[in-house]
């Protein structure tokens, strides 16, 4: 047992617990600044939110020494049983009678509060590296491939029932998973479109054209189809240049003409041209895949009629499935409102204590904008706001660096391994903490929508704290055994 004990420290990598330890200091000061108040400069008090973060903080590097020295099979043989487990507390957790900011997504024991979402995460990255290392997997087999996606969207979904959005959005992450591990690029050209179909759907829907009757939202978005799928032609069926031909020549050209009589000889909708000309494509491209008997055909007509459905369906979902506040901030971050003192209010407030930081900051607890509590959620969500004010450009950027650095160095770890088990869930961690960096710091400077969403290892929270350590240190274990 001693042999296997100093194995693992003589192999641990070292450079990315410094990087975490770093991150994590750097994070208590953060929450210090966050919550101090005028004439209270006790951190180490129980009852203060920095002494509380200190405990965790703590309790955290205890539980990372507890999860370097367990066997690192342990991790691959109750995979499945512990993201079991997870399931079954994400279920019972929509019944949970504690309603927290208008989620029922925490678990209230006493004192104590914990979110399961949080440590879901680390379960699904199991489950998945189990899945996925197993010998005869292959993601090009349609059933693998759907068993992984089950995989990703059974707790998404369960966490959504919560109410909890936010946290759900992050089992997207998984997605860059599966496209190391082969899925064709394709998926995420699809992903990325239905991004941009509800951007522009949403955000130009209810502008007009010229003549009245026809939407710049509806026009660009089927217009957009038309042309994507007479792209993905192009790339993917080459035996021959005519079908990219018709479908765009006849699709853009019968849009192009239909707009130019609606503008200069009689208005109508061009809306309902479009929705034929979609219809059409869907028909010639079900008669290519049989009469060249080639597949790609098929499964470009698969994302031509995703598409329209997509574009029938986003209003609808955008109007009577996401919450009211959830709507506003969306609408706030496209322009389509101006909402200073609601919805817009929290990235407001943030730019305002992040630009007044200036190069240099204010300084450690000289804050003002945080100091009197003008910017909501400032120790949780918008701590980076504390960072950039306090500590300034300087401060800010460093912050960056060093998160930049941390995600290289885990990419670096996912890409030695030895085993699809340890690459598959070294990359599942590295999404994960890359998602949360991206969507954290763009709200917090108004670049992505409020989806609430923690800081790691600087928001205050020792759910979030200890989901993020397990994450990272069950990785690290692993990563250690990788010789073996």
């Amino acid at each position: 047992m001693a042999y296997k004990k100093d194995s693992v420290w003589k192999s641990v990598d070292w450079w990315t617990i410094a990087l975490y330890l770093v991150l994590v200091v750097c994070g208590w000061f953060s929450v210090c600044g966050a919550s101090y108040d005028y004439g209270d400069p006790d951190f180490f008090d129980l009852g203060t939110r920095a002494g509380k973060q200190l405990m965790w903080i703590g309790c955290s590097l205890v539980l990372g020494f507890v999860l370097l020295m367990l066997e690192d099979r342990l991790y691959d043989t109750y995979a499945y049983l512990i993201y079991g487990i997870l399931l079954l507390l994400l279920f019972g957790t929509i019944f949970n009678p504690h309603e927290i900011k208008g989620s029922r997504s925490w678990i209230v024991l006493g004192p104590v509060s914990l979110q399961p979402a949080e440590f879901a995460k680390f379960a699904t990255a199991l489950a998945l590296a189990k899945f996925m290392g197993e010998y005869t997997y292959s993601i090009e087999r349609g059933r693998d491939m759907l068993l992984s996606l089950v995989i990703i969207l059974v707790p998404m979904i369960l966490i959504i029932c919560q109410k909890e959005t936010g946290s759900a959005l992050v089992y997207l992450a998984f997605f860059l998973v599966l496209y190391r591990e082969g899925m064709t690029g394709s998926i995420l050209f699809a992903g990325v479109c239905s991004i941009i179909y509800f951007i522009v759907g949403i955000r130009f829907g209810d502008d007009l054209m010229s003549d009245g009757y026809t939407s710049w939202g509806e026009f660009s978005v089927l217009g957009l189809i038309v042309a994507f799928s007479g792209l993905l032609v192009n790339s993917y069926c080459k035996e021959s240049r005519k079908p990219v031909t018709y479908i765009l020549s006849i699709g853009l050209g019968v849009t192009f003409l239909s707009l130019l009589f609606s503008l200069y000889v009689i208005p109508f909708n061009v809306v309902y041209v479009q929705v034929g000309l979609c219809v059409a494509l869907c028909i010639y491209l079900i008669f290519l895949a049989l009469h060249e008997r080639v597949r790609n055909y098929f499964y470009i007509f698969l994302f031509a009629i995703g598409s329209i459905g997509f574009f029938l369906s986003a209003d609808y979902v955008f109007n009577n499935v996401l919450e009211a506040h959830q709507q506003v901030r969306i609408k706030v971050l496209l322009g389509m409102e101006d909402d200073p003192t609601g919805a817009g209010y929290n990235v407001n407030q943030s730019k305002i204590a992040i630009g007044s930081g200036g190069f240099l900051g204010k300084g450690f607890l000289n804050g003002t904008q945080t100091k009197l509590k003008y910017v909501p959620e400032q120790d949780t969500d918008f701590i980076f706001c504390t960072v950039g004010e306090e500590q300034g450009f300087v401060g800010a950027s460093t912050v960056i660096i060093l998160f930049a650095v941390f995600i290289w160095r885990l990419i670096y770890l996912a890409e030695r391994q030895s085993t699809r088990f340890g690459r598959v869930y070294g990359y599942s961690v590295l999404s994960i903490f890359f998602f949360h960096l991206f969507v954290n710091i763009g709200m917090v400077l108004g670049l992505t929508p409020v989806i609430g969403i923690p800081l790691p290892f600087f928001s205050y929270g020792g759910s979030s704290l200890w989901g993020f350590t397990i994450l990272l240190f069950v990785f690290l274990r692993i990563d250690a055994s990788r010789e073996r």
